[in-house]
């Protein structure tokens, strides 16, 4: 079982940053990928950005330039560091691993990101 933890959400004016973290249960060479998505009400829940072995990443296209994903292996710890917020970006935020021996999925319990315009 994979136990994901999250930490850094907040609120913030636009144009603020925050940093994401997401803190595993597990080594980062145990997942084939790790990513953050987000939710608001209502909506169905996006992938904002994502980060594969090699360092490979993709990002949602309203937050290209903006955000970036990152990992540190010694901590087994995923980041999302959120830069030139917005208040659309106002959304609880989930990090997703995926396990490489079972490819299952494992979501963490979601932080609360809140932009002021």
């Amino acid at each position: 079982q994979v136990h994901l933890v999250e930490s850094g959400g907040g609120l913030v004016q636009a144009g603020g940053s925050l940093l994401l973290s997401c803190a595993a249960s597990g080594s980062i060479f145990s997942f084939t990928s790790m990513a953050w998505y987000r939710q608001a009400p209502g909506n169905q829940r996006e992938l904002v950005a994502a980060i594969i072995p090699g360092g490979d990443t993709t990002y949602a296209s309203s937050v290209k330039g903006r955000f970036a994903i990152s990992t540190d292996n010694a901590k087994n710890t995923v980041y999302l560091q959120m830069n030139s917020l917005k208040p659309e970006d106002t959304a609880v935020y989930y990090c997703r691993v995926v396990r490489k021996t079972s490819a299952l999925i494992y979501w963490g319990q979601g932080t609360q990101v809140t932009v002021s315009s």
